[in-house]
């Protein structure tokens, strides 16, 4: 963390491991073929929970302490095809269903941080998972792509430091489903 800064930009997500990374990673090529712009990192991809953006440093204890009050339980979501933002340039993978047990931990975590007078984005909840930005494309549907199920029994602060290309993304604290 920066210490000359008096902000960290940080939101809480899905973080996959490797196996799971790798799934929505392979994805990429063949939707890059499609619509161009700039592939995302596989180390980078992650489902946002809730953005919170700049958080001054000194409150960051005191959000993972809010964060360990999340109740939620274990489950699995399913990116099971890629679909196109226009209005942002972006390629993402998508869950055809959203599991209810993500819609609570979304609902709890923001139940939380209002509570602890954190300010977030608020905004309807769509789960995915950006696999290029800067995209072209059209109304037509993209490329079918096979489902890369995603077993979820964590969620985790994330901090993002920005570097000359791209963004890399610091995991400060896990946070466990129960």
């Amino acid at each position: 963390m920066n210490t000359l800064n008096p902000h960290a930009r940080v939101f809480f997500a899905l973080w996959p491991d490797a196996v799971r990374r790798t799934a929505l990673a392979d994805w990429q090529p063949l939707l890059h073929a499609c619509c161009g712009g700039r592939v995302m990192r596989a180390d980078s991809l992650h489902c946002t929970l809730v953005f919170l953006g700049n958080v001054a440093v000194r409150r960051l204890e005191a959000l993972q302490l809010a964060a360990q009050e999340v109740a939620a339980k274990p489950f699995t979501v399913t990116f099971d095809h890629a679909a196109y933002w226009g209005h942002n340039h972006i390629v993402y993978a998508a869950a055809g269903t959203i599991p209810p047990e993500l819609q609570a931990l979304v609902a709890s975590l923001q139940a939380v941080l209002r509570r602890h007078r954190f300010r977030f984005e608020q905004r309807e909840y769509l789960p995915h998972v950006t696999l290029l930005r800067h995209a072209k494309w059209r109304d037509a549907p993209l490329p079918a792509m096979s489902g890369a199920s995603w077993p979820v029994s964590e969620f985790v602060l994330l901090q993002s430091l920005p570097q000359a290309t791209a963004a890399h993304y610091q995991v400060l604290a896990r946070f466990p489903l129960k």
